[in-house]
């Protein structure tokens, strides 16, 4: 993996490369990571490896025309073959009206927001090892726990450079640490699965692998000898950590090309309520640690905190360049891009703000009602809203949790489901998306 300032030179020659060969326009990225995992079950070692790769990609314009290319072997006779294919495929390509690079007087200048990305360690794999251990053999130790999927620890470094033929040349490094465990509890035909894990740039973030271990177990032996619910409509408690999957659905009807392409439930609702009164959701890229925390977007466009909604009011599109030309709008510093094609637009550190109300109050009016610990499928339809996914937990029985449930479906509209959300004060940011714990009235449980 190349350094930050060697990437950032390699990029800006592959643009240079691209411009005397034709291109009137281009821009490039380089991605390089490397990683160590250790995997163990049943308190032995099962599995290390490492693993090292980087990337690179080129996107050029020839007039209206353009071609995108990626490789992986940066030699210099690749990267000159890459550029003459990318010129060649961008000359018979079909014109595009708003394919283009980002505005030139639009990009990050100055020195970028600090966000703390790398803290330079590089664990040994004996330490990743004991972590591993010290997760599975804290989850074993649960009372019911009869099995074990294995537990992991992983640690690395990803960088990524941006360069753009109107002059923007950065770069960035930044680390990653990871543990988890999965078990198993009880036995025959009522084994339950269930698992742990916590992520963090920083190592000494890393929550303790023994607690992420604890929760894992105990989350098993919860969900033993599940029974059903019966059909009809009831309120539905999200934990967080599915909860966050209605931020996912949110910002995928939101993004320009949804918008563009007229594909979104949410088409024609910007500046109008679409949650209740009070909630906001906001983006923040510039979160000190955070894991998708990033000081430009995937166009060299500086980025910045949002509020994406406002007190209850849906404020913006996510836009890239191109789905904001075609929308005849200002990209908004949402870009985001892999090695290879052009970009689309997406968040950073999404979340929905804590509400003023406890967990215990949430649910203490609740008669019945289920609290989802997990999702199953992918029944969502992003155009109409329509909403019906499988789901398991427990029920919710006179203000509290009570028995395991599985195989019910939770229906909805996300339309209706966002305006009779509900979310309580216990925000812990976590992940790239982080919500407290969410209830929703009225939608139809689908059960025995």
């Amino acid at each position: 993996m190349l350094s930050v300032a060697d990437a950032e030179n390699k990029v800006a020659d592959l643009i240079a490369a691209a411009r005397r060969a034709g291109a009137d326009a281009a821009d490039a990225v380089y991605y390089g990571s490397s990683s160590t995992e250790v995997q163990v079950r049943l308190g032995a070692l099962e599995d290390v490896g490492r693993s090292e790769g980087e990337e690179i990609g080129l996107r050029l314009f020839v007039g209206k025309r353009s071609a995108s290319v990626s490789s992986s072997d940066l030699s210099t006779e690749a990267l000159g073959a890459l550029v003459e294919r990318a010129v060649a495929m961008a000359r018979e390509a079909p014109e595009d009206d708003y394919a283009g690079l980002a505005p030139a007087d639009r990009l990050l200048t100055g020195e970028p927001v600090a966000i703390d990305p790398d803290d330079g360690q590089d664990p040994a794999p004996g330490v990743l090892k004991d972590l591993a251990l010290g997760a599975e053999e804290a989850a074993r130790a649960i009372a019911g726990v009869t099995n074990s999927e294995g537990a992991g620890a992983s640690a690395g470094r990803t960088l990524m450079a941006l360069a753009t033929s109107t002059g923007f040349a950065r770069g960035y490094q930044s680390s990653g640490y990871g543990c988890s465990a999965s078990v198993i509890a009880g036995e025959g035909s009522v084994m339950q699965r269930d698992y742990a894990y916590h992520s963090a740039r920083h190592f000494a973030d890393l929550e303790d692998a023994r607690a992420i271990g604890h929760r894992a177990g105990e989350r098993a032996v919860a969900r033993v000898n599940p029974g059903k619910l019966a059909s009809g409509a009831m309120p539905v408690v999200y934990d967080p950590r599915v909860g966050t999957s209605l931020l996912g659905h949110l910002a995928g009807a939101i993004t320009g090309a949804a918008i563009a392409r007229k594909t979104s439930f949410l088409l024609g609702k910007r500046g109008e309520r679409i949650f209740a009164p009070g909630i906001t959701v906001r983006d923040d890229p510039h979160r000190i640690r955070g894991l998708r925390s990033r000081a430009f977007d995937g166009e060299g466009l500086p980025t910045a905190p949002t509020d994406i909604i406002e007190d209850g009011v849906l404020t913006t599109w996510l836009l890239d360049s191109a789905s904001a030309r075609q929308l005849g709008e200002a990209p908004t510093g949402h870009a985001a891009r892999g090695g290879s094609g052009a970009p689309g637009a997406g968040t950073s550190n999404l979340f929905l703000q804590a509400g003023g109300v406890s967990v215990q109050d949430l649910i203490g009016d609740i008669m019945l009602g289920v609290y989802v610990t997990e999702l199953i499928g992918q029944g969502v339809n992003g155009v109409t809203g329509d909403y019906s996914r499988g789901a398991s937990g427990f029920a919710i029985r006179n203000g509290k949790l009570a028995e395991p449930v599985a195989e019910i479906t939770i229906a909805g509209n996300l339309a209706d489901m966002f305006l009779h959300l509900t979310p309580a004060d216990d925000l812990v940011f976590r992940r790239a998306m982080d919500v407290p714990t969410i209830r929703i009235d009225g939608m139809m449980i689908a059960g025995a």
